[in-house]
């Protein structure tokens, strides 16, 4: 067991030991959306405190959701990635799939 930005990570034996592939992949994008919402904070050299104003969302909150203690609602990454200039999307898994 490792931390990587704060979230455990799992070495794939115990991965597959113990929880289903269902459940991996959630964890794995739910991992992906909060990276991509600090990445989009931090690269605009926005604060928590500033992305509390400009979103409505508290800063422990934001705290939280970015530390993986609690997973945000659809509403509440919209809140949060609006003021950023982002927006969520659905896209492939694996584009190459769906070609």
């Amino acid at each position: 067991m490792a931390k990587l930005n704060g979230f455990t990570v799992w070495d794939e034996e115990y991965d597959t030991q113990h929880f289903t592939p269902e459940e991996i992949a959630e964890s794995d994008l739910e991992a992906e959306l909060i990276m991509a919402l600090i990445d989009a904070r931090e690269s605009q050299g926005v604060s928590q405190r500033s992305l509390e104003g400009m979103s409505g969302i508290k800063q422990p909150a934001i705290a939280r959701i970015e530390k993986g203690v609690n997973s945000p609602t659809v509403e509440t990454l919209i809140r949060l990635l609006a003021p950023l200039g982002k927006k969520l999307a659905v896209v492939p898994m694996n584009p190459s799939a769906n070609e």
